[in-house]
């Protein structure tokens, strides 16, 4: 287990955009912010090679490190804002003044760096100690939550390399636009504090105005809001112990060759006996692939087909910024995520075919987007109460797409990233390979008999691709 004497804070401070750089602002939410709300903060690490001791980094990387980052959120000033959540039936909304700011520590750390780097099975509670503490809820005399929404924690490996630990509320950006900042942060640090750096073209946009909702579905998810958040406790800065206790993590990778592999399978398979043609991407074929595989290593023995009508789920999102739709910039600074949910039964996961069948599903799910992202929205947040309750779900979290691996503050790729909230859902994530040779990299977090197990199906499933 992780030891208590495996960090030590040597600074903390809070780091806000220049003065005076940003006005008060006003943001509203949007029914595509609505089904976050209750989310638990996303947490996300980059692990760097940095060669240099403590004492190095604090006089030399340290002071750029907190000025490039109050320029970046100068333009990524919805991050140093707060969450504000008036009394019902007023709607939640984001609200920025002069001098807000985000809480910004470093910490010391006597592990071993290469160690928690590695692939190998690693007790997830080690990483706990790298994420930054959130700062609690305040409640303001007229009753309103005021809710942080963005911590940073950098922790110093003497030596060998440091690990830039973010974690913030998905209400006020999806996976695009953190990472939008991220990027953004690393480049103004690389090129010595020089704004000029962001083309103005890549410069965020807040304007929510071409959000419409055709569907009215602000209306419908904001009484869906307030009636699930009377019942319970609002607090986002709640810990992940309880989900995560006993759980081991390991990281996988599923090689380009493979991934080919895989989608023409698939794309045989359809063809042949389902006379269609489905949406197969990596995408598609690598979650089909973790997902049924997790669903084996659940069950003690999988030619056990008891149940065989017992469903299961696979949720996904997918960016609506392209959407005709839709019509956002891509450089929209929010939320724009459809949220997808994927059925299936446990006689056709697990059957002999269960990996073709998984990536039909959900490549028809990917497919019917095409008819328009909005379509079932409504149901958005009533299908997610019911199918979490179930227990019987799998999440992704991360794509390829949003290219973690190059966040380049001027120390190379990242060593390593992961997405350390996923681990307590029960659910994976999935980003492009670190060594960019086109394969994908999977984040997994598993009680260890059941780790044995899934290594064990993972292993022979790419045995089976040759």
């Amino acid at each position: 287990m992780a030891q208590s004497h495996s960090v030590k804070v040597i600074d903390r401070v809070q780091v806000s955009p220049p003065p005076g750089s940003v006005p008060t602002t006003y943001l509203p939410l949007t029914f595509f912010d609505f089904p976050w709300l209750l989310c638990p903060p996303m947490e996300r690490l980059f692990f760097y090679e940095l060669p240099y001791p403590t004492l190095y980094f604090m006089h030399n990387i340290l002071p750029s490190l907190k000025n490039s980052l109050s320029l970046a959120l100068q333009h990524f000033f919805p991050l140093a804002s707060n969450l504000m959540c008036p009394l019902s039936p007023h709607k939640p909304y984001i609200l920025f003044n002069d001098g807000d700011s985000i809480p910004f520590t470093i910490v010391e750390s006597t592990m071993d760096f290469d160690q928690i780097i590695g692939d190998q099975a690693g007790d997830v509670t080690e990483l706990h100690a790298f994420v930054p503490k959130w700062p609690p809820t305040r409640v303001t005399l007229d009753g309103k939550r005021v809710v942080p929404l963005l911590a940073l924690q950098v922790v110093v490996f003497p030596n060998s390399g440091i690990c830039i630990d973010t974690k913030f509320c998905h209400v006020v950006a999806d996976g695009m636009a953190f990472n939008h900042f991220m990027k953004s942060w690393a480049s103004i640090f690389r090129s010595r504090e020089n704004v000029a750096c962001l083309e103005k073209s890549m410069l965020p946009s807040h304007d929510r105005s071409g959000i419409k909702d055709p569907f009215e579905l602000d209306s419908i998810f904001s009484k869906e809001w307030w009636s699930w958040a009377s019942s319970r406790d609002y607090n986002l800065g709640s810990n992940h112990d309880d989900q995560l206790r006993d759980k081991v993590r390991v990281t996988f990778t599923i090689g380009q060759t493979h991934i080919e592999r895989l989608k023409d399978l698939v794309s045989i398979q359809c063809m042949k006996n389902y006379q269609e043609q489905v949406h197969v991407s990596a995408f598609v074929v690598a979650c089909a692939f973790i997902w049924v595989n997790m669903i084996k290593s659940q069950e003690k023995e999988a030619s056990d087909l008891f149940d065989n009508d017992k469903v299961y789920y696979f949720v996904f999102v997918a960016d609506c910024r392209h959407r005709l739709e839709v019509k956002l910039p891509a450089t929209y600074f929010g939320n724009s995520l459809a949220i997808c949910y994927v059925p299936a039964k446990k006689s056709e996961l697990l059957g002999e075919n269960g990996i073709i069948m998984a990536a039909r599903a959900i490549g028809k799910k990917v497919k019917e987007l095409e008819s328009g992202v909005l379509v079932g929205a409504e149901k958005w947040i009533s299908n997610w109460k019911e199918v979490s309750e179930h227990g019987r779900l799998v999440t992704v979290a991360g794509s390829p797409k949003l290219r973690a691996y190059e966040t380049d503050f001027g120390w190379g790729r990242p060593k390593k990233t992961e997405v350390l909230h996923v681990y307590a859902s029960g659910g994976f994530h999935l980003c492009e390979c670190r060594d960019g040779g086109g394969g994908l990299e999977i984040g997994l977090a598993l009680p260890q008999g059941q780790m044995d197990v899934f290594c064990g199906i993972f292993e022979q499933g790419k045995r089976n691709l040759i």
